[in-house]
């Protein structure tokens, strides 16, 4: 493992850092040092001198004491208080106490300033923005613990999964701030189509502190209302036109493996982004919120960032579940749209309708379903309906089967207004919804369901908003925002201490 002194009174002086890190160079090019040794060697004296290099431009800004008194801009007068107040401050370089003089009417009462905070602009909390910045943006991806063994790996520093995860719930605050205040994307980068879809993952909950552990082992049938809530995630963009045929459609999906496709460029999404919350869940402010509410609303809010002037076309790519339309009903009332329900929730009943009177797999059902699959795809629902049930007839199927084929025509008939897929694809309008199904299995799954993984409400939420800021391409806008919105409300004179005549130590 690559370590650094733990203290800076270990470390040498800056110049006999960098004398070293000549001296190294030098006798491993003259020694025939392997690359490996060679650049083991260099980076653990980079640490160093990163280490020593940070010392002295903290012990040259000394503590901040500004005299005895000290008048702000808007007349208030501090004074300066008996005590210095020491502070531990971690980097990538290692941590540092800062010895901090401070202002404030008396000792013992609010501190009202600390010129050596605001003139650094200090984060709130102990670790500096460079480490959180590399913190959250590699939890976004990796559990907690891997996160703080990689580091300590790379930099030598030790941090701990529960700091790590208050960092994350800390920094998840500023994420819906920083959305609202995104621009939209210029014009000329969009789609002619703007798409919205929805759907729901679940997320593994904690037992809870009072439960016994043998209660994670009753493996009851039945709902678990306990052991997972659901996360619905939404995702919004915008897409060009893609003509297609009935035909090439089945040809796309029924092609074998290593099989070429139709040789047909097809569009990509454009400025593709993705917001979720958990179902439930308790916000800043104390207030039970509706996941599948927020998610339409934010939505709702990219339709109009995004098709301000209404002249695009807009589509909603769901499944069957009624409750996604009807929440989408009433958050968006009054825009021209047109629902469709995702080709690959038709596809899988019609397999499962196959198998009703073919061997599974067996080339009977394949062609079954290919042909049935044509029919929907050419507008011809209510045949394929009528086509079904007359099957189930001559066939004489019986109790489960009969139920089974009874659900699937109850399904395809109560979606077939949203099944004119044939008007569709006229239009190049997107029928299948891949790019919700990987959102979903990407943004949580991959995640937040890994072996042994468990979360609390407030943990999931914050991991849910951190994740869609980085898959949604504004890691670096975010953290920047972050930083200047903390430093605004953290430092508010910091600017006024530029100034100030700072006393350099020597």
């Amino acid at each position: 493992m690559i370590a650094t002194p733990t203290t800076a009174d270990k470390a040498p002086s800056l110049d006999n850092a960098l004398d070293d890190l000549r001296s190294f160079i030098a006798t491993s090019a003259q020694a025939g040092a392997s690359f490996h040794d060679f650049e083991l060697g260099l980076w653990q004296r980079l640490l160093r001198l990163g280490r020593q290099a940070t010392h002295t431009f903290l012990a040259s800004l000394g503590s901040g004491d500004l005299g005895e008194t000290l008048a702000l801009p808007d007349g208030q007068e501090l004074r300066r208080l008996d005590q210095t107040h020491d502070r531990d401050f971690t980097c990538i370089f290692g941590t540092f106490t800062l010895c901090r003089t401070c202002y404030g009417s008396r000792e013992g009462q609010k501190i009202d300033l600390v010129p050596l905070d605001s003139r650094l602009a200090l984060p709130a909390g102990k670790f500096s923005y460079l480490l959180q910045d590399w913190d959250l943006l590699l939890a976004s991806e990796h559990p907690f613990a891997k996160v703080a063994a990689v580091l300590q790996r790379i930099l030598g520093l030790t941090q701990h999964s529960d700091s790590l995860q208050r960092l994350s719930r800390a920094a998840s605050v500023d994420v819906e701030p920083f959305r609202r205040a995104l621009p939209p994307p210029p014009p000329a980068e969009e789609g002619a189509i703007v798409v919205q879809s929805g759907d729901g993952k679940g997320i593994p909950m904690r037992r809870p502190a009072d439960a016994p552990p043998i209660s994670d082992h009753d493996h009851k049938r039945g709902r678990k209302p306990d052991r997972k809530k659901k996360a619905i995630v939404g995702t919004v963009y915008t897409v060009a036109p893609l003509v297609r045929t009935p035909e090439q459609v089945v040809e796309a999906l029924f092609r074998q493996p290593g099989q070429r496709g139709p040789n047909q460029d097809r569009p990509r999404p454009c400025h593709k982004r993705v917001c979720a919350r958990l179902n439930e869940y308790i916000d800043e402010q104390g207030r039970l919120r509706e996941g599948l509410a927020d998610v339409f609303v934010w939505m709702t809010q990219q339709l109009r960032l995004r098709n301000p002037n209404r002249d695009r076309e807009v589509v909603h790519l769901f499944d069957g579940e009624e409750q996604l339309w009807a929440v989408r009903e009433l958050c968006q009332p009054t825009w021209k749209s047109t629902g469709i329900l995702d080709l690959l929730h038709v596809t899988p009943r019609l397999w499962q309708a196959a198998r009703l009177f073919h061997p599974a797999d067996s080339p009977e059902a394949l062609a079954l379903v290919r042909d049935r699959v044509l029919r929907v795809l050419r507008g011809q629902v209510e045949a394929v309906v009528r086509g079904l049930r007359q099957m189930g007839t001559r066939h004489r199927l019986r109790g489960s089967k009969a139920k089974e084929l009874k659900t699937i025509c109850a399904y395809l008939e109560k979606n077939r207004e949203r099944m004119r897929y044939d008007e569709y694809l006229k239009k190049g309008y997107p029928i299948a919804s891949g790019a919700i199904e990987g959102a979903c299995r990407h943004y949580v799954k991959d995640r937040m369901e890994r072996t042994g993984m468990s979360w609390v409400k407030p943990g999931a939420q914050a991991m849910l908003e951190l994740r869609s800021t980085a898959l949604n391409g504004d890691w670096d806008d975010f953290m920047t925002f972050r930083i200047d919105s903390e430093t605004a409300r953290l430092h508010p004179q910091r600017h006024a201490l530029a100034d100030v005549s700072w006393p350099m130590a020597v």
